[in-house]
């Protein structure tokens, strides 16, 4: 079933539905018919709008997130990127966070990449826990030492796992590479 905080069609949906009853309704009873008998259907798909764009679920706020730290690797702003890592981040090459950060600035401190695109594969959910794998199309930038001798575009798989926090907001606390360019791949091979 569909969760209406998620998606607005549900109750769209069912305005929609309600409007064509209306419709029906006031043409079998003329004499039934009222002004305010079209805010019903107004009032629910405002309804939906609202809800989807106030309520912020759990996997839009993982998506967020996503979002989040590949703009930041974007712009080359190891800042911000630290701000969406939990404070027990390690992963299979890092041992801490403090690790994955100097790696990090070194990485970013010289122009690499031109542009990020994201596409989210799945999200499993367990609250507090949840863990997702997306690819990331990146491009690097023409300055880059990795465009001028080695590649323009790459294609990187990523499973990163997620920990809430005591204020709903989600922190990533591992990331492992999966594949680079469709093939198996770790953290070792982008050292």
């Amino acid at each position: 079933m569909s969760d209406i905080f998620e998606q607005p069609w549900p109750l769209l949906i069912t305005a929609v539905v309600i409007l064509i009853i209306l419709f029906l309704f006031r043409s079998i009873f003329p004499d039934r018919r009222r002004w305010w008998q079209f805010l019903i259907p107004v009032l629910i798909g405002a309804a939906a709008l609202g809800l989807d764009w106030l309520v912020q679920t759990d996997l839009e706020k993982i998506e967020a997130v996503i979002a989040a730290v590949s703009k930041a690797a974007e712009a080359e702003d190891c800042q911000r990127i630290e701000l969406l890592l939990a404070d027990d981040y390690r992963d299979s090459y890092h041992r801490n966070k403090q690790q994955l950060m100097s790696h990090c600035r070194d990485r970013l401190s010289s122009p690499l990449i031109d542009k990020n695109i994201t596409t989210v594969f799945s999200t499993d959910i367990s609250s507090p826990a949840a863990t997702a794998v997306f690819t990331v199309r990146i491009v690097f930038d023409p300055q880059s030492r990795v465009h001028q001798n080695y590649m323009r575009i790459m294609l990187m798989k990523i499973k990163i796992n997620l920990q809430k926090t005591p204020d709903e907001k989600w922190l990533i606390d591992r990331a492992e590479i999966v594949e680079i360019n469709r093939q198996p791949a770790n953290w070792q091979d982008i050292r």
